[in-house]
């Protein structure tokens, strides 16, 4: 995929729109992990070196087309100027006067931040009035698209603003599709992917493409459950998705069509190969009555191995983390592979109780990337959260900001924002 990146003549004393992914964590005012806004920042200094007027416009959370303050990106324009010293006004709002009077006194060189764009339903909807109304607004030269992990998204600020004004790809997300290439291109195997996380609702159906370019698939966190439940184990109140009977539907298809189909991991210990089914599950979890408790007693390890039909006392249990011999598991069979894609948390790794699968999977992969040359990439800002905790950013081969779009992409599927960069320019 040929994407191209702005010189300094295509954005010089220009007004240009750069299109990031600021949804980072915010504990109420705080950026809890700013690696999205660190990725951002080559596109913005190169436009500031070149003197171009930078309007940065983002997405936070989900408002669901509502203004919703917890939702603002006034924490992240106080991180830019406070923490990163990188002066930037900001503006609550994207669209109207107020927009217009702080964009008419821009100078060469200064950065203006929009608040979230989420809190206008017709982004979503990808509403072509919105988009120029952007453009109007800002009086826009230039569209810079540097939010890959926002790509997979047919909304108006990723694909409309790309139909109106000239644009290009931000150099991270030019550097994120050239790494996830070279990936999918040149993938030595066995080729491993570890799948978890709780918004388990997109990652059902990547997970059906995965498997098929996967020599394993190793499942956790809320996917697991849905696999689970789909194998006709019990799983009590554990979460399965808002969609839960799609999810479960596409899960059931997914082991019946591929899941099931055996692989052959070779190791010293069987030379002759272990037969795996490609879709690997728990075989032991982490339960609790929910994801709040705050005493290991309230804990119980489930072997699911074993009968688990509901008993009275079981009906509240929730699973939250791998259990220690799922744990073993994994990294046994992480330590015959070549290429490692890691997207989406084991458990609910907030919580200290329920985070020791994501951190000794995310030191294991490390580990092996390190000592022994196993290609390892990350993706989603949960995943890069827990990899950034243990500080092994550097230890991996690629730490990825996208979560879903990078899920998207190595399954094969067209995103729509790089795809609206790649038409012709304007």
């Amino acid at each position: 995929m040929s994407l191209i990146t702005p010189k300094a003549s295509d954005v010089r004393n220009k007004t240009v729109i750069v299109r990031v992914d600021f949804n980072v964590p915010l504990d109420g005012e705080r950026v809890v992990d700013d690696q999205r806004i660190r990725a951002a920042l080559e596109t913005i200094l190169f436009l500031r070196e070149h003197k171009a007027k930078i309007v940065l416009i983002s997405h936070l959370g989900r408002p669901d087309g509502q203004k919703v303050a917890k939702y603002s990106l006034s924490p992240v324009a106080n991180y830019l100027n406070n923490n990163l010293k990188l002066p930037t006004q900001f503006v609550d709002d994207c669209i109207g006067e107020q927009v217009k009077s702080a964009a008419q006194k821009m100078q060469a060189g200064e950065v203006l931040l929009l608040e979230n764009l989420r809190f206008y339903p017709e982004e979503e909807a990808n509403d072509p009035k919105f988009a120029k109304q952007i453009v109007a607004d800002t009086s826009a030269e230039i569209f810079i698209n540097e939010a890959f992990s926002a790509s997979h998204r047919k909304h108006a600020s990723v694909v409309g603003l790309s139909q109106l004004l000239t644009h290009f790809a931000g150099f991270d997300l030019a550097a994120e599709v050239k790494i996830l290439q070279k990936m999918m291109e040149r993938t030595a195997r066995p080729f491993i992917t570890v799948i978890g996380g709780a918004k388990i609702d997109d990652k059902v159906e990547a997970v059906e493409a995965l498997v098929k370019i996967s020599d394993l698939v190793l499942v956790g966190g809320g996917v697991a459950n849905a696999f689970l439940k789909a194998s006709s184990m019990e799983i009590h109140k554990s979460f399965m998705g808002k969609n839960t009977q799609d999810n479960l539907s596409m899960a059931k298809k997914i082991l019946q069509s591929d899941g099931l189909e055996r692989t052959m991991i070779k190791s010293a210990s069987y030379p002759q190969g272990l037969p795996l089914p490609k879709v690997v599950l728990p075989i032991d979890v982490l339960a609790a009555a929910n994801a709040e408790v705050d005493k290991a007693d309230d804990v119980q390890k489930i072997d699911l191995l074993k009968n688990v039909a509901d008993q009275p006392a079981d009906l509240d249990l929730q699973y939250l983390d791998l259990g220690p011999a799922t744990i073993k598991l994994y990294k046994y069979l992480l330590s015959q592979a070549k290429t490692i894609f890691w997207n989406g948390p084991m458990g609910v790794f907030e919580n200290p109780l329920f985070a020791k699968a994501s951190n000794s999977i995310a030191k294991y992969i490390a580990t092996l990337s390190t000592d022994y040359g196993v290609m390892s990439v990350c993706g989603g800002g949960e995943t890069g959260a827990v990899v950034n905790a243990n500080g092994l950013h550097n230890r991996f081969t690629h730490v990825s900001t996208a979560g879903g779009a990078a899920l998207e992409f190595i399954g094969g599927k067209e995103l729509s924002g790089l795809t609206a960069l790649k038409s012709a320019n304007l």
